[in-house]
This record gives C-alpha cells, sequence and structure tokens, in this order.
C-alpha cells in the first residue's frame, strides 16, 4: 500500500510538472512541441474581389408641373368651350361653379356671380369682387355699392332696373386687379353672359372690362365718358366706360367728370327709351 501510494503521488508530481509546462492536451495524432514558440498566424486572406457593374445614378425628378402660361391657356380654352353651350343664366352660374381653371377661386369665399334684374335692358359690368362683395355674394356691396346706388339713383336707376356682374367673378386675394391670364380666362363666361342678357346698353365700371371686351390695355382716365359700340352676337350695344365707385371713394376730386359720364349716360338711355 505504501508503495503503491509513493507512486500515486509520485505520477501526481510528474502530470504536475508538465501541466506547468504547459502540456495541456493529453492526446493528439501528431506529437507537439510545446516549449518551441509559437508560428506567427497567418495574415487573413483579403476578401474576393467581386466585379461589380457601374452603377447608375439615380435621378429623382420631380413631376413636371404645368409652367403658368399652359395652365393659363388651358383655362382659357376650357371656359371658350364649356360657356357658348350654356342657355340660360342658371345653366351659365352652374358652369362658373364647376369652372376650376382659375386659382383665384380657392382663395375666394364664393362665386360672386350677379344682383340686380336679369331682365333689365341696362347691364353693368365691374372689375372683380372685394372683400364685402366676396362675404356677401353680390356684386357692389360695402362702401363702394352705397356709392353706386346714389350714382344710379341721381340718373333714376336701381338695383330693379339694371342687371350688374363683374369682369372676375372671383375676389382676386388682397383686392389686387385681376391679371391678363384670369381676365382672358373668365372673358367667354363674360361674352355669353352679355349675350344672355342682351342688354340694349351698357355702362362699364372700371377699365377691366374695357380692356377684356376689347383686348387692349384701357386706362380708365383717358377712356371714360367716349362712347364704344359692342358688336355682340345679337347686335350692336353702345357701352360708357366710367370710374370705378371704388377708385371715387379713393379719388373724390374726380366726381365732377364722374357726374358728367351719369348725365350722358342717361341722356342716351332716354335717346333708346330705357329711361
Amino acid at each position: 500500500m505504501d508503495d503503491a501510494g509513493d507512486t500515486f503521488k509520485a505520477d501526481v508530481a510528474a502530470l504536475q510538472f508538465l501541466v506547468d509546462a504547459g502540456l495541456d492536451v493529453i492526446i493528439e495524432a501528431t506529437p507537439q512541441n510545446r516549449l518551441a514558440p509559437p508560428e506567427p498566424a497567418p495574415p487573413p486572406a483579403a476578401p474576393a474581389m467581386r466585379e461589380e457593374a457601374p452603377r447608375q445614378r439615380l435621378v429623382t425628378e420631380p413631376p413636371r408641373r404645368p409652367e403658368p402660361a399652359d395652365s393659363d391657356r388651358q383655362a382659357a380654352e376650357t371656359a371658350a368651350q364649356i360657356a357658348p353651350a350654356c342657355n340660360s343664366l342658371d345653366e351659365l352660374r352652374a358652369a362658373l361653379e364647376g369652372f376650376h381653371g382659375l386659382a383665384i377661386r380657392e382663395t375666394a369665399t364664393q362665386l360672386v356671380f350677379a344682383d340686380g334684374n336679369p331682365e333689365a335692358e341696362i347691364m353693368i359690368v365691374g372689375e372683380a369682387p372685394g372683400r364685402e362683395e366676396d362675404r356677401i355674394g353680390k356684386p357692389f356691396v360695402g362702401e363702394s355699392g352705397k356709392l353706386l346706388d346714389r350714382m344710379l339713383a341721381a340718373i333714376g336707376l336701381d338695383r330693379t332696373t339694371v342687371y350688374i356682374t363683374n369682369t372676375v367673378l372671383w375676389r382676386p386675394p388682397g383686392n389686387r386687379k385681376p391679371n391678363p391670364s384670369e381676365t382672358a380666362a373668365m372673358l367667354p363666361f363674360l361674352i355669353r353672359h352679355i349675350e344672355l342678357v342682351q342688354p340694349k346698353a351698357m355702362m362699364l365700371a372700371g377699365g377691366a372690362a374695357l380692356s377684356a371686351l376689347y383686348g387692349m390695355e384701357a386706362r380708365i382716365t383717358r377712356e371714360r365718358g367716349r362712347w364704344r359700340d359692342y358688336e355682340a352676337s345679337f347686335g350692336t350695344v353702345p357701352l360708357l366706360p366710367l370710374y370705378h365707385p371704388a377708385y371715387l371713394l379713393r379719388q373724390p376730386s374726380l366726381k365732377r367728370e364722374a357726374w358728367a359720364d351719369l348725365r350722358a349716360f342717361r341722356t342716351k338711355c332716354g335717346e333708346l327709351g330705357l329711361i
């Protein structure tokens, strides 16, 4: 027993020596010199280069928006198609309600179509609705409307004996003047409006309607008080440009000229048997 114990202790001591010497694997297929310095690890292999097709630059362009001239032209063409097909004022109004060719209708509160008597023989055409007209839905209201009523009363007229509309029937933002493209897009509706009413005399308040109907850049300070003939499909209509009431509110010194124009209009209407 003593010999066996001594042998076991000797074996353990030998194993401990081997462990201390770095022997930590008991059996391998081939002998290894554990006392030799380790060989340096081989450098990592470079990854295989995969030949790729040259990348094409992806260019994303926003969808092309129509140029303003294209949009304006399209609006005018659409108006020229649908306006002549309207056979009554109700149909004309419905066509305008469905017309989305002008951006100003998106900023306006509502369509300002007309006021007065559609059976009247005298037609008044203004420029475009203002803030009060946009709110109420009728042309020539507010201070300018009150002045127009006084002007009409001075020559024996009122809203039961005239028919009133505008060149552009939606309020431009900020009460600015309608631009030429807006006027051009609304011209077919204005022409058809006149054809349906068939007035025997017309009063143009401001230069917008004059510019639209005659394709010119009219200055009301130069054109006011000068009679013109409008050749409509139903006949010739005499028309007289006057200062717009809103302009007279800003330039009260011009009321003397406006009164002279009103008297001339009354004289013509008397000659035609309208007053």
